[in-house]
Order: structure tokens, then sequence, then C-alpha cells
């Protein structure tokens, strides 16, 4: 399984217009934390299907991590009706990401 990357084009539709809360990894190729992040990122995904939309955005091809001041990578921004609601700094272990949106989820509620 891969998850679908966010770009530019796509970021109104796929993250701001979403049903779902959205879940976004910013990272770039060349960033290690990023890369040990990566496949616990989407393994966590599996076990929220139907409930979150787990994507990633490259900061090298988007000016989204720009603009939403994404300094540090890899960079966790939950999106939720269009507004940021969470973020984490930093690579996380699965069960601090799983506490991570948990928590965040059930504070939306």
């Amino acid at each position: 399984m891969s998850l679908e990357s966010v770009t530019d084009d796509t970021f109104e539709k796929e993250v701001l217009q979403a049903e779902l809360p959205v879940i976004i990894d910013f990272y770039a190729t060349w960033c290690d934390p990023c890369k040990a992040l990566a496949p616990i990122y989407e393994d966590v995904s599996k076990l929220y299907t139907d409930k979150v939309k787990f994507m990633t955005c490259d900061i090298e091809d988007s000016k989204i991590a720009m603009n939403y001041k994404v300094m540090r990578i890899p960079t966790l921004i939950i999106f939720d009706k269009g507004e940021e609601i969470a973020r984490r700094r930093g690579y996380l272990d699965k069960d601090t990401l799983v506490a991570f949106i948990d928590k965040t989820m059930e504070v939306k509620k």
C-alpha cells in the first residue's frame, strides 16, 4: 500500500474539502527521521481506514509546507473541515503516533 501524496494542485480538494479528517506527513527524501517515520505512518494508517485520511507531502515539491509554516521535518498536521486542528514535529514511534491521533480525534468530537 502506498499513501496518496498531496500537491499544490490537489490540496484544496483532497484536504480542505475532505469529508474525513486528514493527516499529512510533511517530509523530504533526504531526511533520515522522515524515512524512519514513513513505514510507521503507513502501518498506523491501516488502523484508521474510513476514519482518517492519511496523506504525504514532499516539502521539496510543494508550497503547502511553507504556507503552513512547517519549519522542521517530519511534521504531521491534522486537518478537519479545512482547518488545522493538531500538529506534531519530529519522529514518533507507533504508540505515540496512535496516541496523538486518538487524542486529537477525541478532542474533535
